[in-house]
């Protein structure tokens, strides 16, 4: 095979692919190709698609490779999913910020820093994929500890957790579509602390009619 024809390759498997694809995915998708060769043709594509400035670029994400829109684009390519996707809330992104730069962590020590509850906002990250269940900590009733994803990786379009984006930039990402009724509400900090208070007169109301 030679070396136009694996670039020709390499960028087909790229653009129809769905998810990122690792060096060894490539490999054992083309076959016969050492993982060296399709590197080097990845690292030419890389600096091709960067230095002539074309529509997409292709980028590391979690370790791997994935074609993406530039983000001078985003204006326009916004414009084509408008009305699509949710923007994060102020709660839901304090929240997200809290997990991936102090994971893991258990519920309670979200609220302690937030100072609300967080159970709806973890949902919701949690249905999206954003955060998951990452294990236990060894204290007593040995709360799940959450961390942050895969695919909260891939929506930052970062390599890996060294290069966590700063909050202004987490504003301006939106969040990712799940199906409609798998989604949960995604509230405001308003929304949560009026929640919150309707949930203690609840519980009060309660205590006093067991009283």
């Amino acid at each position: 095979m030679d070396r136009d024809q694996l670039r020709s390759i390499v960028e087909s498997l790229l653009f129809l692919s769905e998810a990122s694809l690792s060096l060894d995915r490539l490999s054992s998708l083309i076959g016969g190709v050492e993982n060296g060769e399709i590197k080097l043709v990845l690292e030419e594509l890389q600096s091709e698609y960067e230095s002539k400035r074309r529509g997409f670029r292709l980028v590391v994400v979690a370790g791997d490779y994935q074609l993406r829109t530039p983000t001078e684009n985003s204006e326009w390519v916004k414009n084509l999913f408008r009305g699509k996707a949710t923007r994060m809330s102020r709660a839901t992104l304090e929240t997200l910020a809290i997990i991936a730069y102090k994971q893991p962590m258990t519920r309670g020590e979200i609220e302690q820093i937030r100072g609300v509850n967080v159970d709806g906002i973890v949902s919701t990250l949690f249905e999206r994929q954003l955060v998951s269940i990452v294990g236990r900590k060894d204290i007593p009733g040995k709360p799940f500890l959450y961390g942050t994803t895969r695919e909260f990786l891939e929506l930052f379009n970062l390599k890996d957790l060294t290069e966590l984006p700063t909050l202004k930039e987490m504003d301006e990402i939106t969040l990712p579509e799940v199906p409609e009724q798998n989604i949960l509400p995604i509230e405001d900090d308003d929304d949560q602390a009026k929640s919150d208070n309707d949930s203690t007169e609840t519980d009060d109301h309660s205590e006093k009619t067991e009283g």
